[in-house]
């Protein structure tokens, strides 16, 4: 079921939607609030916190302008009326999963991922870069940024894929975090919906 889930792709002509529900969403001390705010303009990161929220995440696959194939992680949350959401679409890039953060692909971050024994996937943010229109761009300091840590596996006596994911500053400590479950269905795809692409597409890695 985790290959299944994570084998979109536009030869796979799938997609992977997900519905479910985030049992708790956390965050830092109060002090952390403005570090997530910023990040929310753009869809980078979520400043809500609530428990038994209802969420989806939508991975589909196209080919972006720049000819990339390119796979979505749209996540959306609705802890109030107007729902928060995480904008991300990944890449493969001279061997490495590069993730591009935000409505704007303001932040690409090299990804590590490892499998367990029992068929979880497990993921680690690692470098990042900022992006900002063709003149600026710079390797983002750790420092004012966090590193992601994400489990998720499937649990096959209740039906259902699980995940549990943390992210935390180098110096300001834990900055976020959610755990929750969540069904999925696979409907056919060769393109992704125009609402779940990035608004700008970032061609440097």
């Amino acid at each position: 079921m985790m290959q299944k889930r994570f084998g979109v792709g536009l030869g796979a002509g799938y997609a992977c939607v997900g519905t479910g529900v985030m049992s708790r969403i956390r965050r830092g001390p109060w002090w952390v609030v403005p570090f997530l705010q910023l990040g929310r303009l753009r869809n980078i990161l979520i400043a809500d916190v609530g428990e038994n929220v209802p969420f989806t995440i939508e991975n589909f696959p196209y080919r972006d302008p720049l000819g990339r194939e390119t796979v979505t992680f749209v996540r959306e949350y609705r802890v109030r009326r107007r729902p928060s959401r995480f904008d991300a679409t990944m890449i493969l890039h001279d061997g490495r999963v590069v993730d591009y953060l935000g409505t704007h692909q303001h932040l690409a971050v090299d990804l590590e991922l490892s499998v367990g024994d029992d068929g979880s996937l497990h993921l680690v943010s690692g470098a990042q870069r900022f992006y900002e229109g063709p003149l600026i761009g710079f390797r983002f300091p750790m420092l004012f940024s966090g590193r992601a840590r994400l489990h998720e596996w499937f649990d096959d006596q209740e039906g259902v894929y699980r995940i549990r994911m943390e992210v935390h500053n180098a110096v300001l400590g834990f900055l976020f975090g959610y755990e929750g479950s969540f069904r999925c269905e696979f409907p056919e795809a060769a393109d992704a919906p125009e609402r779940l692409k990035p608004v700008r597409h970032e061609n440097r890695v």
